[in-house]
């Protein structure tokens, strides 16, 4: 089979891979579309730590099974599916306290190699975070299933709901997926960002307003009366973002730090805001299989509308051209089709 391997930063080969073969419980799928994300460009741009190069790469996805290991009874080959490309372990002391996306072992046995032609999924993602993709949804809306457990998993402790207002810090992909989801919940919803064209795609999936940061104090001023919003979502990864946005905040709300940043940064807040304010700030990382299952549940159902945000298709061969435009800043994301 042929797997696009991440060898340097900037630097992506097709290569010639053996086939796998499922052991016991295990799912051999054939890919039918994969998305690009912004933790995919990081690696291309300048590597990541959870990313080994040389190596394959890649994490959202969806297809159809053509092999599976003994044990196997949820699926049948021919089934069209989605996964998310991790699972907890179940055994170590994170998840017997039901942490599970804290799980000690979720990193270390999670499955890349989603811009391929086929992917192996072991038994533990398997048996907890594989589904049945229905026919009424596109392969490319079904890959949306790992990133939007993501969100799910970053806003469900929030409680939002109809007429609360949420600030979203950065208009890529992510911070349009938590648009999508607040205003699923009844959110009014406004967006920061600097591209126009993704500014201009936040007011078309219903972004109240939509605006360049050199405008976010007036504007969150304006749009909440000088009280500020109930929830901040920062989604840039950059500490000095992470740093003013308890600013747009009011007493009382909270503040999620969804982008991931630079390992070794530090950020500093003033004690006065957290303290005699009761702001709440809240990091989040990856998903649990509940999260997961939400997800499924929002996509399926269409409660959400995630089209927009695919912005092209490239075939396997011509990945690089797609990580090209994301470094340019071109698009949102793109559908790679083997």
């Amino acid at each position: 089979m042929i797997s696009a391997v991440l060898t340097t930063p900037g630097r992506i080969d097709l290569c010639e891979m053996p086939m796998p073969e499922p052991s016991a419980g295990e799912l051999l799928v054939k890919i039918k579309a994969s998305l690009t994300c912004g933790t995919d460009l990081k690696a291309f741009l300048r590597g990541h730590s959870l990313i080994p190069m040389p190596g394959p790469f890649g994490h959202e996805f969806s297809g159809v099974v053509i092999d599976k290991g003994k044990g196997v009874r949820k699926f049948n080959v021919g089934d069209a599916v989605m996964a998310v490309h991790s699972a907890p372990c179940l055994e170590c002391q994170y998840c017997k306290r039901k942490f599970f996306n804290l799980c000690q072992n979720v990193m270390s046995s999670k499955v890349l190699g989603a811009f391929s032609e086929y992917i192996l999924l072991p038994e533990h993602i398997v048996r907890q975070n594989v589904f049945l993709k229905p026919e009424s949804l596109s392969f490319r809306e079904a890959a949306f299933l790992e990133p939007l457990a993501c969100v799910v998993h970053g806003m469900e402790p929030l409680n939002i709901t109809k007429g609360d207002t949420v600030f979203i810090i950065g208009a890529g992909p992510i911070g349009l997926l938590h648009l999508i989801l607040a205003k699923a919940k009844g959110a009014r919803v406004i967006v920061t960002g600097l591209e126009e064209d993704r500014l201009g795609t936040a007011k078309g999936l219903g972004a109240e307003l939509a605006f360049h940061p050199s405008h976010t104090v007036r504007s969150v001023r304006e749009f909440t009366c000088g009280m500020g919003v109930d929830h901040v979502i920062e989604c840039t990864g950059q500490p000095i973002v992470w740093e003013a946005a308890i600013d747009y905040v009011r007493k009382g709300g909270n503040v999620v730090m969804f982008g991931g940043c630079k390992s070794g940064t530090t950020v500093r807040f003033l004690t006065d805001r957290l303290h005699y304010d009761e702001i709440t700030i809240r990091g989040t990382f990856h998903f649990t299989p509940e999260d997961v299952k939400e997800a499924y549940s929002l996509l399926i159902n269409r409660k959400v509308n995630v089209r927009k945000l695919i912005s092209g298709a490239y075939p396997l061969k011509e990945i690089h051209k797609a990580f090209l435009r994301l470094a340019k800043g071109e698009g949102l994301k793109y559908a790679i089709i083997p």
